[in-house]
């Protein structure tokens, strides 16, 4: 088997190994059945990843990869008069679209990795969270702990939302204007919130 074979063939088993993670649940998959459902041996699983951990850290890690490309090819894009928010939450719908069962395993089955890895996706995150704020031109006085309380706030609103309305019969286009003017207006309120409130303490201490 050529390398572009074997290539194509380890891709297509990371997404059916993605599949049954999502559908029954990570903690209830083995390696054992892990393997047999990828049709291959424990053996040649193991070759590729030391345990099912390593296959789920993998996947979140791809995530938050795109996630962080996506942020920041909007925040080098020239502006053109565009609201960035919504460009913002636009990529993440199209994003989710791409890619749900990514964004399951990572808000269900986080806690399943050891702590090392926890701490890789924690950082990877982190580094997420702050893109956003760069990419919304989020600039205020705020102690690092509120600022990056707001970031993670944005996030999990970004990553959550889409699931909200994914079993009510509605077309693609009547769901994304949908949760887009439903993100726009908790993100915009909590942005000129945080303005606000920090431009008031300023001219009170002043």
């Amino acid at each position: 088997m050529s390398i572009p074979e074997r290539c194509s063939r380890f891709a297509q088993s990371r997404d059916k190994a993605l599949d049954l993670f999502a559908r029954k649940g990570f903690g209830q998959v083995g390696m054992r059945e892990l393997a047999t459902y990828l049709g291959l041996t424990p053996g040649s699983l193991y070759h590729h990843y030391p345990s099912k951990q390593h296959l789920l850290l993998d996947l979140i890690e791809e995530l938050y990869e795109e996630l962080l490309t996506t942020v920041r090819l909007i925040e080098q894009s020239p502006d053109n008069g565009v609201n960035t928010l919504q460009v913002i939450i636009r990529a993440h719908l199209n994003l989710y679209r791409e890619m749900p069962l990514h964004f399951r395993l990572a808000e269900r089955d986080s806690c399943c990795l050891n702590e090392e890895q926890q701490l890789r996706v924690s950082h990877l995150r982190e580094q997420y969270e702050r893109q956003l704020l760069v990419a919304l031109g989020y600039r205020t006085r705020l102690t690092p702990h509120r600022l990056q309380a707001a970031g993670h706030a944005i996030a999990s609103l970004l990553s959550s939302a889409p699931s909200w309305l994914a079993q009510r019969t509605l077309d693609d286009q009547d769901r994304d204007e949908l949760m887009e003017d439903l993100m726009m207006g908790a993100i915009e309120r909590l942005l000129a919130t945080r303005h606000s409130r920090t431009h008031g303490l300023q001219a009170s201490v002043a």
